[in-house]
């Protein structure tokens, strides 16, 4: 006696239920193909972002080289100490927001500085005024220019994961990179300025008691500075004694990202002008 098979209900009707598993192996398999093709669109989007990241900073590098074409780096000599020659008139013909120049021997920071009408506008836009991921080195708006005229005077660079800008000097919150980075020159159309790493200090991102350029006495500025060294966290051994008889420091102030988001402040201080040396008796 023949047996007939059993049948399933489905959506359509009654299907027989030997058909039942072929149509699982199917579904299984157009889901796997659809998991396959999103998982490559997700690899080719993220090869994308990473490609495209990857040409801004390209994009930076090549406007910043083609800005230190503007400047000679050569050894220090008896007759002209400062190591760095700017061609002022081609820096002003690519942007006359031009005010200074900052270069730290042994790094990359060797960088030209511009002035805004406000903080944004070099966060994020380079010399020809084209959106860059860096922007360029500028000088706090609030600093009288071109720097190094207000006790204080702050320089702003981004601290960028390809270890240029001022990604350099973020690294001397250690003694020891602190203690090895013994100049930092400030270049202007009229000055050379020659400083030395004072003390690093963090603090959240937003605090605005460091954007201080002018203080009403020599008193209330070393205060000022007494205060940020007391939560410095590289120094000089003598720093308390050179704050003591400051003048007017340099600050430069980046990201950082060691302890949640903040910044790292570097304050800078004119090395003492050499003493010639004592001539014998005749």
């Amino acid at each position: 006696m023949r047996v007939e098979e059993p049948m399933a209900q489905g959506a359509q009707g009654f299907v027989p239920a030997a058909e039942r598993p072929r149509k699982k192996k199917s579904l299984r398999r157009t889901i796997s193909t659809i998991l396959i093709l999103v998982g490559l669109a997700l690899l080719l989007a993220a090869g994308g972002m990473w490609g495209y990241a990857r040409f801004r900073y390209w994009r930076q590098d090549q406007m910043n080289k083609q800005l230190a074409e503007h400047v000679v780096v050569a050894e220090p000599t008896e007759e002209k100490k400062c190591p760095i020659e700017i061609d002022w008139a081609a820096l002003k013909a690519v942007n006359d927001d031009v005010v200074g120049w900052i270069y730290v021997p042994g790094t990359v920071v060797n960088y030209p500085v511009y002035q805004g009408v406000d903080n944004d506008e070099y966060l994020r836009t380079n010399a020809l005024g084209e959106w860059s991921v860096g922007g360029q080195v500028f000088l706090d708006a609030e600093s009288t220019a071109p720097g190094m005229v207000d006790q204080q005077s702050i320089l702003y660079g981004h601290h960028l994961n390809d270890g240029t800008m001022f990604q350099p000097l973020s690294l001397l919150d250690n003694q020891e990179v602190f203690d090895k980075t013994d100049t930092i020159w400030y270049v202007t159309e009229t000055d050379n300025f020659e400083l030395e790493p004072l003390f690093m200090y963090f603090v959240e991102p937003y605090d605005e008691t460091v954007r201080k350029f002018r203080f009403n006495s020599e008193e209330e500025f070393r205060t000022y500075l007494k205060g940020k060294l007391d939560i410095a966290v590289t120094r000089r051994a003598d720093a308390d004694q050179l704050v003591t008889s400051a003048q007017r420091v340099l600050t430069m102030s980046t990201c950082n990202y060691y302890d949640g988001y903040g910044r790292s402040i570097l304050v800078a201080i004119e090395k003492p002008a050499e003493q010639p040396a004592e001539q014998p008796a005749a």
